[in-house]
C-alpha cells in the first residue's frame, strides 16, 4: 500500500512523462527516492526506464525488474563502468554521499563535486535534472519563511560545501557544452520509513528525547516529490534553471512531535530550545511552474504515527536535520 501510494502517477504526471521523447536514465536509481521514481514513471507511460545504481540491496534490483524497470549495476565512480552506461536523452541525477560523510571526506567530495562534472560529460547531448541539496543555503530567519533560489549561499560543513561545488561545476558544463541542465535544491522529502517526521516519531514512541535547536524544518511527501521531479525535464535550460523542492510550510519540530505525541498516546521529550534560524527554503517559484504539493502535512503525521504505532518498519536511516554543524 505504501509504494502503491507513493507511485501512483496523477495526471499532470501521465501527461508529462507521455509527452517525453526517448528513454529515461536515473543514476542513484537503488537510493532512498530512486525506486519508487522509477517505478512512477513506469506506471505514468515511460517508454523505457533504465535504474542504474551499485544496487547494495539485491531486493531493490529485483522489486524494479518486477515492476518493467531496466537495470544497470555499476560504480559511477569508475571511469570504464560510467562509459558504458546506456545513452539517453532524459537524465535523472540522484546519486549523492550525505550519510557518512563526516570522516570520509575525498568520497564525499568525489560522489557530489567530481561526478557531476563527469556526469554531465557523458550526457552532454542529453536533459539533465540534477537533484542537489537546500543545504546549499545559509540558515535563515524563520520569521522570514525560507531562502528562494536567490537567497544567501551558505554551505555548512563539507557535505553541503560539495553539493555547492558540483552545482557549480555542472553549471560550468551546461553552459560550455549547452546541455540542458535543471538543479534542484531538495529539502527532505519524507515517506513512512524515514524522513524527518519518521524520526521525530520515533523518537517520540521510544521516549528519546528530542533536539530543539534546529527547531524548525520543510518537509514534502515523497511521492509528491516524485510526481514534481517526473514533470521537470521540460525546465531544463541553458543557462542552467535552479528550483527549490520542498513543501510550502515551515514547520515547527515542537508542534510536530505533539501532534505525533497525540497520535501514539505519548508525551514527547525535548532538549535544548528553538534558535531564531534554520535550514529552510522556499518553493514559491516551484508551485507557480507546477502547483502545490496534493499532500498535507497533517495527512503525513497521521500516516506516520499509524506506521509506527503498528510496529511497520523503519529503513534506519535518520537525517540528521538537528545537525547545525554540517555533520552527517
Amino acid at each position: 500500500m505504501l509504494i502503491d501510494r507513493m507511485t501512483a502517477p496523477s495526471q499532470a504526471v501521465v501527461e508529462a512523462v507521455t509527452e517525453l521523447e526517448g528513454d529515461v536514465v536515473i543514476l542513484g536509481a537503488g537510493g532512498k527516492m530512486g525506486p519508487t521514481l522509477a517505478e512512477l514513471l513506469v506506471r505514468a507511460g515511460a517508454r523505457r526506464v533504465i535504474g542504474v545504481s551499485r544496487f547494495g540491496d539485491a531486493q531493490v534490483r529485483t522489486h524494479l525488474e518486477s515492476v518493467g524497470v531496466e537495470t544497470v549495476r555499476a560504480d559511477l565512480l569508475d571511469e570504464k563502468e560510467l562509459a558504458r552506461l546506456p545513452d539517453a536523452p532524459n537524465v535523472l541525477f540522484l546519486a549523492g554521499f550525505k550519510f557518512g560523510a563526516t570522516g570520509n571526506a575525498p568520497m564525499t567530495w568525489a560522489m557530489n563535486a567530481w561526478l557531476p562534472g563527469r556526469i554531465m560529460q557523458k550526457y552532454a547531448g542529453s536533459r539533465v535534472i540534477y537533484v542537489s541539496s537546500g543545504n546549499v543555503y545559509a540558515y535563515t530567519p524563520v520569521a522570514e519563511g525560507g531562502a528562494d533560489e536567490d537567497g544567501e549561499i551558505g554551505p555548512v560543513g563539507e557535505y553541503a560545501q560539495s553539493r555547492l561545488g558540483g552545482e557549480r561545476i555542472a553549471e560550468h558544463l551546461c553552459l560550455e557544452q549547452g546541455t540542458p541542465l535543471l538543479i534542484v535544491r531538495l529539502f527532505y522529502a519524507t515517506e513512512l520509513r524515514y524522513g524527518i517526521i519518521h524520526d521525530l516519531g520515533r523518537k517520540v514512541h521510544d521516549g528519546v528525547p528530542i533536539d530543539l535547536t534546529m527547531g524548525h524544518v520543510n518537509q514534502i511527501w515523497q511521492g509528491d516529490a516524485n510526481g514534481y521531479l517526473a514533470r521537470m525535464f521540460r525546465l531544463c535550460s541553458s543557462p542552467a534553471t535552479v528550483l527549490n523542492l520542498t513543501g510550502p510550510d515551515v514547520l515547527s519540530v515542537r508542534e510536530l512531535a505533539a501532534s505525533l505525541g497525540r497520535n501514539l498516546g505519548r508525551t514527547p521529550l525535548f532538549e535544548g530550545r528553538e534558535s531564531d534560524t534554520a535550514l529552510l527554503g522556499s518553493a514559491a517559484r516551484l508551485f507557480d511552474k507546477l502547483g502545490r504539493p496534493q499532500t498535507p502535512v497533517e495527512q503525513i503525521v497521521d500516516w506516520v504515527a499509524h506506521w509506527i504505532r503498528i510496529g511497520e518498519r523503519s529503513l534506519d536511516k535518520p537525517t540528521g536535520y538537528e545537525s547545525r554543524t554540517g555533520s552527517f
